[in-house]
């Protein structure tokens, strides 16, 4: 699994988008227990806190140490440095397996073999993401938006990042798959929560380390046409999920 989110991950903690609860309570509701969660790839824990209410024991994995120092605590998580592919932990150990806005940096079968290996027999996966965000109040800025993703941004995101553009539909899944309702995120941004999270995109990284500029300067002056600095924008994510079973 390839670490591009140790840098600045105090950045990542403070601007990346957080689920809805409604997201929670439904991966919760598919849950045949409640004893132990392998919250993969946890980053700051924006999946292993909220869950901890409903999990007795969470166990939150990441290769990067910086991320996890930024994580939610609680008493019942349990954070350690580990990649998803080999992981420490007991055989049928886990009652639910979730990995968020992470599965497509992953080795799929390199890590499904631990999936398989460390998931109870009526345990359930979830593999949860979410898509670009789209300005829905104000189209010009919305259009800037999209053109930065797609256009100035576009030539430097890893390959692994179509999967998310595909909603993970194309990504290897081993399951029995159910069928999983459509969330959404929604927001409402100044400017500044804008340019913060779009920082912490890897492919803004990668532009910055080849171009030796940071690509933010000119989104920011375009942008600032038509969004004032303390103004709020309505902001909207889709949220994809596979979710499934070892067996039907």
């Amino acid at each position: 699994m390839k670490d591009l989110f140790s840098t600045r991950s105090d950045q990542y903690a403070r601007y990346r988008p957080t689920y809805p609860e409604e997201v929670f309570r439904y991966l919760v509701s598919r849950a045949n227990g409640k004893k132990r969660l392998w919250d993969c790839a946890t980053g700051n824990g924006q999946v292993a806190g909220p869950l901890s209410d409903f999990f007795e024991e969470v166990y939150a994995t990441d290769i990067s140490s910086s991320q996890i120092s930024n994580a939610v605590q609680a008493q019942n998580i349990f954070y350690s440095v580990q990649p998803a592919e080999k992981a420490d932990f007991p055989d049928h150990f886990f009652d639910m397996i979730t990995v968020s806005q992470a599965i497509h940096w992953f080795d799929f079968p390199a890590f499904y073999k631990e999936v398989f290996r460390t998931l109870k027999a009526d345990g359930v996966f979830a593999a949860i993401g979410y898509g670009m965000f789209s300005i829905d109040d104000d189209e010009k800025s919305n259009s800037e938006a999209q053109a930065f993703y797609h256009d100035v941004t576009g030539p430097y995101w890893d390959p692994e990042r179509k999967f998310v553009d595909e909603y993970y539909r194309t990504i290897l899944f081993p399951f029995t798959e159910i069928t999983a309702p459509e969330f959404t995120i929604q927001r409402e941004w100044t400017l500044e929560d804008c340019l913060g999270f779009l920082s912490t995109w890897s492919a803004v990284k990668h532009y910055i380390r080849v171009n030796q500029k940071n690509p933010l300067e000119d989104f920011e002056k375009q942008i600032a046409q038509f969004w004032n600095k303390n103004q709020k924008k309505k902001i909207r994510f889709p949220v994809f999920m596979r979710i499934g079973t070892l067996s039907s």
